[in-house]
């Protein structure tokens, strides 16, 4: 049985300490070398065979003793360009860098699971992949490391991540079936008009006002053009213009995010703005233009996953099991999940008492390293039940 109580201290307290280290001299995408260099140390000084790919990716195996299937384990290894302002004693060294995401702990538990695996392979069916991935924050890590194989020697069969979660307890997991992130997508609006002096508005074709009035009416992609039932998130995160408090501007650029779940949305939604920004700039005599620059798909938990390994766990496991709500937060473990069964899971590290109250990509952010342990258990439940068969998705591999 996958209690808590059988992660030993031991293993435990190596990932408080290998998450301290990664957390102190944190790497932005694609730079972890260092964090790669801690996770190939310690795959070498437990016997784990791995090899790089995609650059700073890391993939290590462990063939269990006993036939099985094929489980895979992510971890995202990157940091975000931060300035900490945590307190911890541990603080990030490197000045605009942090890791305010919990991938240093993420890292460190999937260490933490392959300690555990590694020294049980006598009992363990099947095999496990280790998939230590960066640049989650961006440009993004995964793709390249499926681009590389990491998914294919050996095949994988069914793959889960841990995200920590400051909505959830200390303790306590989460996870549902079907769509559980947003797909991201970066869109650039570019508003042009005629200058002119400020005192004379009427010789000129001022773009202030048509970039507002094309704020406003994006909007209606939301509030008009979408079912309320449906997750549509439109925002304009930037806007630049103008030169002087007397020059009518000529030019506006905006930037900002589409949020989605449903693919047949997403597919329809640069059609939609691009009517807007047109129409809308041309009612006000300028000419406005937009370019959508498409990111991470939705991530999709498998159906037959989810439910499986809900019921694993209950039967093998003491961890706690809750049903957050969705997000509309992105990640390309989206790419993992499209390739294989996959399950984003939700990992509690909400403390009051210990100060992590804050949520991601905050500067304040702190976790609760008691929350490591649990994480861990998920992660070795997850490569148990998937090898040993009594945990599978509902759709076969591409």
């Amino acid at each position: 049985m996958t209690t808590i109580e059988a992660i030993v201290p031991d293993v435990a307290e190596r990932a408080i300490a290998i998450r301290r280290d990664i957390h102190r001299f944190p790497e932005l995408g694609f730079e972890e070398e260092r964090t790669a260099g801690i996770v190939e140390c310690e795959l070498d000084a437990l016997g784990i065979e791995h090899r790089r790919v995609a650059k700073t990716g890391v993939v290590g195996i462990v063939r269990g003793a006993l036939p099985g299937k094929v489980a895979g384990l992510r971890a995202d290894m990157d940091a975000l360009p931060l300035d900490e302002r945590s307190g911890e004693s541990f603080s990030s060294e490197v000045a605009g860098k942090m890791h305010a995401c919990g991938h240093d702990a993420h890292t460190a538990m999937l260490l933490g699971a392959a300690r555990v695996l590694q020294a049980d392979r006598a009992n363990l069916h099947g095999t496990t992949v280790l998939l230590f991935q960066p640049a989650e924050e961006g440009p993004g890590g995964a793709l390249p490391m499926i681009e590389a194989g990491a998914m294919d020697d050996p095949r994988i069969d069914a793959v889960a991540m841990l995200h920590v979660d400051v909505r959830l307890a200390t303790g306590e997991i989460g996870f549902d079936a079907g769509a559980v992130n947003a797909a991201a997508d970066e869109f650039h609006v570019t508003i042009e008009g005629r200058g002119g002096h400020g005192a004379s508005p009427h010789t000129a074709v001022d773009a202030i006002p048509a970039a507002a009035a094309v704020v406003l009416a994006l909007q209606n992609i939301a509030a008009r053009e979408t079912d309320p039932l449906a997750t549509i998130v439109v925002t304009i995160g930037t806007i630049e213009g103008g030169y002087r408090n007397n020059i009518i501007a000529d030019r506006v650029r905006m930037t900002g995010t589409f949020r989605t779940q449903d693919a047949t949305i997403r597919a329809g939604l640069e059609a939609r703005a691009r009517r807007i920004v047109e129409n809308v700039a041309a009612a006000y005599g300028t000419t406005g233009t937009l370019e959508v620059f498409y990111g991470y798909p939705a991530v999709v938990n498998d159906a037959a996953l989810a439910r499986s390994f809900r019921a694993f766990l209950a039967a093998e496991t003491s961890l706690r099991v809750s049903t957050p709500a969705p997000t509309m937060g992105a990640e390309d473990f989206a790419y993992f999940a499209e390739r294989a069964p996959g399950l984003l899971i939700r990992h509690g590290i909400r403390s009051d008492a210990k100060g992590s109250v804050h949520p991601g990509h905050s500067p304040l952010f702190r976790l609760d390293e008691d929350a490591l342990a649990y994480g861990i258990a998920t992660l070795v439940a997850f490569a148990r039940g998937v090898g040993a068969g009594r945990v599978a998705g509902g759709h076969a591999a591409p």
